[in-house]
């Protein structure tokens, strides 16, 4: 009898020490539901607006709907970020390892600018390989494609908005000159006037493609662009392009005058914004 309190103690630190586990678990369950619960105001800025929200209306009679404009300068910036970030990422590719569509400088256009509207989750982040990258935060007006156009991103049609005709004036493909004509509006002919995420558009005549873009960006805190030269060389001797990155004042200095950004330059047509950014 007299080791009967001994085995008493020991027992009673054995509930003692399962009562403690139990409690801390318990304790890590209510702490990793409270911070990875969202805010019920946050899960509704991250999915598409219900459809009697929708802004039906086109400010500026551009073709673009007022729904897809991202007026909170918050989602502008992020906006340019992402495009000019993933536009990096592709410029420091060979041309082998470039997605598909990535074929001339409007699929680079139509790549980047698709890409930066998505919402980037571990699937996105996966799929462009941009894993590790410093990235912007996310855009919170919508997503890509989660819209009333749908897949139809790019505007194809010339006119305002009509909301009867949006399935046929939307199209996922548009080349360069509808990318210009009826996605972007122009800002001028002056560098000085360009921001990071502008595009710069040419027109070469007698051309068998004349429309040409680029992508401006920041490079070393300076101005530069990014663009895919299209293929090189016709016929069975063409070769695939590659996406290059230069700064401004190489393509000042470009030894083909038709190529220069500056207000001499008939073939230069300026300095171009997304319509989505339109709030001037």
């Amino acid at each position: 009898m007299k080791h009967q309190p001994k085995h008493r103690t020991a027992k009673w630190t054995l509930l003692l020490i399962c009562g403690l586990f139990i409690l801390l678990l318990f304790v890590r369950l209510a702490f990793f539901v409270l911070h990875t619960r969202k805010p019920a105001h946050t899960e509704a800025r991250h999915n598409p607006p219900a459809q009697t929200t929708y802004q039906w209306t086109d400010s500026y009679n551009d073709g673009t709907p007022d729904f897809m404009r991202l007026s909170d300068p918050r989602d502008a910036e992020a906006f340019r970020s992402w495009f000019t970030s993933i536009a990096e990422f592709e410029a420091a590719k060979q041309t082998a390892e470039l997605p598909s569509e990535i074929q001339d400088c409007a699929g680079l256009l139509r790549y980047c600018y698709r890409e930066a509207l998505k919402r980037h989750n571990d699937t996105w982040f996966v799929e462009t390989g941009m894993v590790g990258m410093r990235l912007p935060g996310e855009i919170h007006a919508w997503h890509y494609p989660d819209t009333p156009l749908g897949a139809g991103l790019f505007r194809v049609t010339p006119g305002p908005f009509d909301r009867s005709t949006m399935t046929t004036d939307f199209a996922q493909f548009a080349d360069a000159k509808t990318l210009v004509e009826r996605n972007t509006y122009p800002v001028g002919r002056d560098l000085r006037q360009a921001r990071p995420g502008d595009l710069l558009f040419f027109r070469q005549f007698g051309q068998s493609s004349p429309w040409h873009s680029m992508i401006l960006v920041e490079i070393d805190g300076h101005l530069g662009v990014i663009y895919h030269t299209g293929p090189i060389g016709h016929g069975h001797d063409a070769k695939p392009g590659e996406v290059r990155r230069v700064r401004i004042e190489e393509l000042l200095d470009h030894p083909r005058a038709e190529w220069r950004p500056v207000n001499s330059n008939p073939n230069f047509l300026g300095i171009y914004r997304w319509n989505i950014l339109r709030a001037d």
